[in-house]
């Protein structure tokens, strides 16, 4: 059985060198943990990457489940906020069927180029303890709650079949975008092909009449 988490970090040491070898520590395990998976990472393979000594990682983490924590939180507050902004900066003529499409091209973006956080979080939901996942479930919900919003607005619009449980398919949705990252390789096709082919799928699959483009 995991052992329960309590506390994500420990009271960070004063000094710069000391928030820039915690902030090493984080992405290097966010890296570690986007190509190993919870089960597999140690904090041997963390320290290696983050160039300390493995001993020196529980000088800011209490545990490797505390550091694992504290990787899911800022991946999932990452991978949250950058969709947000992306969704800000539309012209406000965006129809709401396009908003969902630049939504889903924001969320293939940060996971699969801009954040090995994002990555971490979508590949290793389903591996983490009780403990980390109660801590996770806000920020979950926060980001569930923005693409209930967005198939609303769509469907209040008439850009959704009236067929379609609204639930279900934000769910399937959001379950495909975060596979991408288990399967996708850059060596076999571009992001730019993979967000279009994606969004195509999105839109037919949603629209009540065959979409043009």
């Amino acid at each position: 059985m995991n052992p329960p988490v309590t506390s994500t970090v420990k009271p960070l040491p004063s000094g710069r060198k000391s928030e820039a070898t915690q902030e090493r520590l984080l992405f290097a395990a966010a890296e570690v943990l986007s190509r190993k998976g919870v089960s597999e990472t140690r904090l041997t393979d963390i320290a290696e990457v983050a160039g300390v000594r493995a001993p020196a990682v529980y000088y800011y983490f209490a545990s490797r489940y505390d550091l694992i924590s504290e990787v899911m939180s800022v991946g999932q507050t990452r991978l949250r906020e950058h969709v947000a902004a992306v969704l800000d900066s539309v012209p406000p003529e965006t129809t709401p069927m396009e908003r969902i499409c630049a939504a889903v091209a924001a969320h293939l973006e940060v996971e699969l180029e801009l954040s090995h956080f994002a990555t971490a979080v979508t590949r290793n939901t389903g591996q983490l303890p009780d403990g980390v996942r109660d801590r996770l479930r806000e920020d979950s919900h926060a980001y569930s709650s923005l693409w209930r919003d967005l198939m609303d607005e769509a469907f209040a619009a008439g850009e959704i079949r009236a067929d379609i449980d609204l639930r279900t398919a934000r769910k399937l949705v959001i379950g495909a975008l975060n596979w991408a990252p288990e399967w996708w390789r850059a060596s076999e096709g571009s992001l730019a092909d993979l967000v279009a082919t994606t969004q195509s799928l999105v839109r037919h699959g949603l629209s009540p009449v065959a979409a043009s483009t």
